[in-house]
């Protein structure tokens, strides 16, 4: 659509007011006819704006007497009528077509490479992919086989599900969806035990079929067997069956923080100097190479692409470095200060062991030295530690 837009400013196009009680037939009239209308904007029950390309207003005095409507020629727009005004200036002349020329050959190539989806899939390899089979930076859009690369990351990569693969422009667009791990599904006819996945001392075992083995305060590790999968009677004797159950146990996840009593920390004073540089395809140029005046400072690199319309990126990259200046601050902790950091990090660190389950217990051991305490914190949470394995004889 942007290149169709490119194409109607290059050849010329008006803005028109329609008006009459016919508008919609007006529109209906066009379309059968292929006449293009776009930036369609209503005023009101009479009245309507649009553009139309130069070559097609000429036929609308037929639609006009069809459908009793007036049409008036609002603005003119377009290279022709740029070329018409500036005649005289050759030389600007000259530049601006130079200018819509290379416009007109870069939109061939691809200058902007996008990744959307699961975030967990490494983006640098799926680009280091898709170059190898002919989709990179500066490549001519008419030799891209998005098939084939679709067919080769699929053949690659088992972490993903789907791909798709959309050119818009000068942009390539990369759409991945990840293939989430299922665990093996055991047939219900098929014989199976269930055993723990986990170190754990057993709270509940429920089982529908299958012999426990297991009861109320036991200690197991990961791999033991906690329900059977046989079941014997007086008279039938040893039967294997397909085991059915729950079993909730508490499992304990640990870990160990050190939290410095002195610690030295950066402040910003909200100072800043920004410099920039300019990067074509692979090549950088800085305007200018200095270095801040700040002793002690961070650096935030933001590196942004030059676009013309949504999805029209050039081969041009604006890239600015903002330095912020800081000051080194000490502060020293107290004991409880540093015990309840170490308590809250070690509650992010097991953050995704918790979530969703039921905390039991917490435990907070602390030892200290002369410079720093380690706080050790053991979380007792209530889950579900029973998985199915198939018998193998």
């Amino acid at each position: 659509m942007k290149q169709n837009r490119l194409i109607e400013y290059v050849t010329g196009y008006v803005d028109i007011v329609i008006e009459g009680y016919y508008i919609e037939k007006f529109i209906n009239i066009c379309n059968s006819r292929q006449i293009n209308l776009w930036n369609i904007k209503k005023e009101n029950s009479i009245k309507m704006l649009a553009s139309i390309k130069v070559s097609d207003f000429k036929e609308l005095r037929q639609i006009c007497k069809k459908t009793k409507c007036k049409v008036k020629m609002q603005n003119k727009k377009g290279l022709p009528f740029i070329i018409k005004k500036y005649k005289k200036r050759k030389v600007f002349l000259l530049f601006l077509m130079l200018i819509i020329l290379s416009i007109i050959v870069l939109s061939n190539f691809i200058w902007n490479i996008e990744i959307e989806g699961d975030t967990n899939i490494p983006k640098e390899e799926i680009i280091e992919l898709v170059k190898n089979e002919g989709l990179e930076i500066g490549a001519f859009k008419g030799k891209i086989d998005t098939k084939k690369i679709i067919n080769k990351i699929r053949l690659e990569r088992d972490d993903v599900s789907w791909v798709g693969i959309n050119i818009e422009g000068t942009n390539a667009v990369i759409k991945l969806v990840k293939a989430d791990a299922k665990p093996e599904i055991i047939n219900e006819e098929e014989y199976c035990n269930i055993i723990a996945n986990k170190d754990a001392t057993i709270l509940k075992v429920s089982a529908q079929n299958g012999t426990p083995l297991v009861k109320e305060g036991d200690t197991v590790t990961n791999g033991d067997i906690i329900v059977a999968g046989w079941m014997e009677g007086k008279y039938t004797g040893k039967q294997y069956v397909h085991a059915q159950g729950e079993v909730q146990a508490k499992v304990k996840y640990t870990t160990t923080e050190r939290v410095y009593l002195k610690e030295t920390k950066k402040v910003e004073t909200g100072v800043s100097e920004n410099r920039y540089s300019v990067k074509i395809n692979n090549f950088k140029i800085n305007l200018p190479k200095t270095l801040p005046k700040f002793q002690k400072y961070d650096t935030i690199e933001e590196n942004k692409k030059l676009k013309l319309f949504s999805n029209f990126y050039l081969p041009f990259e604006l890239i600015t470095y903002t330095y912020k200046e800081y000051e080194e601050q000490l502060i020293i902790h107290s004991f409880e200060e540093a015990k309840q950091i170490g308590i809250d990090k070690a509650k992010e660190s097991l953050q995704e062991e918790l979530d969703g389950k039921e905390i039991l217990d917490k435990q907070v051991n602390v030892t200290s030295e002369p410079d720093y305490i380690e706080v050790e914190v053991t979380y007792e949470v209530k889950e579900n530690i029973g998985i199915k394995e198939k018998i193998i004889f």
